[in-house]
């Protein structure tokens, strides 16, 4: 989804004000605040943030916002969040020298003369623009060359919009994008069409078989009682020898020798 679109009420809006700031943060001073989560509350205006000097982790997506102009002050800025708001330029955050992280996807960013003041953060390693996972993006990111714009203007970035463009691993994300476009032709192009997928199996494969008839089992389990019922009578026959042949060996009657005290 796009950058929301204008919301009633604005005017009313929430604004970044010192007792927000401390019970956000638990704070007394505002100098002291290193991380700030200011999510979803409705801001329009960022009041006295800059104020927060020492601050280095700053989430202020989901909100209202239109200008970051107090961000300018926070040169120990290194992670900003700035997505899903109504910001059509990121100037301020050229003074944030520091700044290694930077996610403003779902914005109204129109082209790569946005992102001008970023050129400047020689720190600037990610950088967020869109989000399809939440259905984020900026009308920049609609151009076909978005992506090599914005690496020309950012050599430095690793990682752009989750995917690592240089250093180790860059290689297979590069892959991954040729072949999407080799696998995704310009429908007007000439040339032959690729084949439609087919299965790779038979109709009916994955289908359950039809229960098999019971008489082989039937079979089976008869033949099987036969058998134990032979090996019954084998041992059967095999104790009454036994018994025989112990009498037969057994002397006729008591002998003295039976009488032991």
């Amino acid at each position: 989804m796009e950058p929301r679109g204008e919301k009633s009420g604005e005017a009313d809006g929430v604004r970044v004000t010192p007792q927000l700031l401390k019970a956000r943060s638990g704070e007394f001073a505002l100098e002291s605040i290193l991380l700030l989560k200011l999510r979803g509350l409705g801001l329009v205006g960022l009041g006295c943030l800059g104020d927060c000097l020492g601050l280095e982790w700053l989430d202020l997506s989901g909100n209202a916002l239109t200008q970051l102009g107090p961000l300018a002050s926070l040169r120990q800025l290194a992670v900003l969040n700035v997505a899903d708001n109504r910001l059509t330029g990121l100037e301020p955050l050229a003074a944030c020298e520091n700044l290694q992280c930077l996610n403003a996807a779902g914005n109204l960013l129109a082209g790569p003369a946005q992102l001008q003041c970023l050129a400047g953060l020689r720190g600037l390693e990610r950088l967020r623009l869109r989000d399809p996972l939440a259905r984020l993006s900026n009308p920049l990111c609609a151009s076909p060359c978005y992506w090599a714009s914005v690496r020309e203007l950012l050599p430095g970035l690793k990682v752009l919009d989750g995917e690592r463009v240089s250093g180790r691993g860059s290689d297979f994300y590069q892959l991954c994008r040729d072949l999407d476009s080799s696998l995704s032709p310009d429908p007007g192009a000439p040339g032959p069409r690729p084949m439609e997928a087919q299965p790779w199996v038979e109709p009916g494969y994955w289908e359950a078989l039809p229960p098999r008839s019971s008489s082989i089992l039937e079979e089976a389990c008869r033949q099987f009682q036969d058998t134990l019922q032979e090996c019954h009578d084998l041992d059967r026959q095999a104790r009454d020898s036994l018994a025989q042949a112990m009498r037969a060996l057994s002397p006729a009657g008591p002998t003295a020798a039976s009488f032991v005290f």
